[in-house]
């Protein structure tokens, strides 16, 4: 788990808490001024519930906006400001009873939500614009730090004039009637030089002949 993970976990687990408490506070001042409004029985206990449950809506579209990067709907900024304004006159009123002191004790659970929830808010904002750390790829070594291959020239196999003389000599002998440049190819020369070795070859078996 990265740093970045852990503190935005830690700060969920905050607002997920300090949200719990606001909640129940919240419910509890809401049905007193709406039972002192005169309303008894289901309705009083379900009414505080349309508070809560437009902040839980308006905050899961602003949050689903953030982490996809974009604008956040007006109407949802709306709809959030609304509920926490009706939260926080409710726990006014709730607490207005006991004299500013307690006015001001059960008004502070909606405004430490709005706070840690825009906090929360900015840490998706946040890691919504940069994204996640791209992967580091490979640098390549630069070509010119590399010392060039020295080059390989193929191995030639020199033979002598005696060794090819000799292969000559030993085609002659299997076929006299063999042109110069047949020669040549069966050696491996050109024809001009088959041509000569089969001429010098020749003649020098004629002479051998002779004499």
């Amino acid at each position: 788990m990265t740093g970045d993970t852990a503190i935005r976990r830690s700060t969920v687990a905050a607002v997920v808490l300090v949200a719990a408490v606001a909640a129940v506070a919240s419910y509890e001042h809401a049905y007193q001024v709406i039972a002192a409004g005169g309303e008894r029985g289901a309705v009083a206990r379900i009414y505080p519930l349309t508070i809560d449950g437009l902040i839980y809506a308006a905050s899961m579209v602003l949050m689903s906006a953030a982490r996809r990067g974009a604008p956040a709907p007006s109407l949802a900024r709306w709809a959030l400001a609304a509920g926490i304004s009706a939260t926080l006159a409710a726990n006014v009123l709730a607490g207005l009873g006991h004299g500013l002191l307690g006015a001001i004790v059960a008004a502070w659970p909606a405004p430490a939500l709005v706070i840690s929830y825009e906090l929360l808010m900015h840490l998706v904002r946040t890691a919504a614009v940069s994204g996640p750390e791209p992967v580091r790829p490979d640098i390549p070594v630069p070509q010119a730090d590399i010392p060039p291959e020295p080059e390989r020239t193929p191995e030639v196999l020199v033979r002598s004039e005696a060794d090819t003389e000799a292969d000559a000599l030993s085609v002659l002998a299997d076929d006299p009637d063999i042109s110069g440049a047949e020669l040549g190819r069966r050696l491996g020369v050109s024809a001009r030089h088959g041509s000569r070795l089969r001429r010098q070859l020749m003649n020098g078996s004629t002479e051998r002949k002779d004499s």
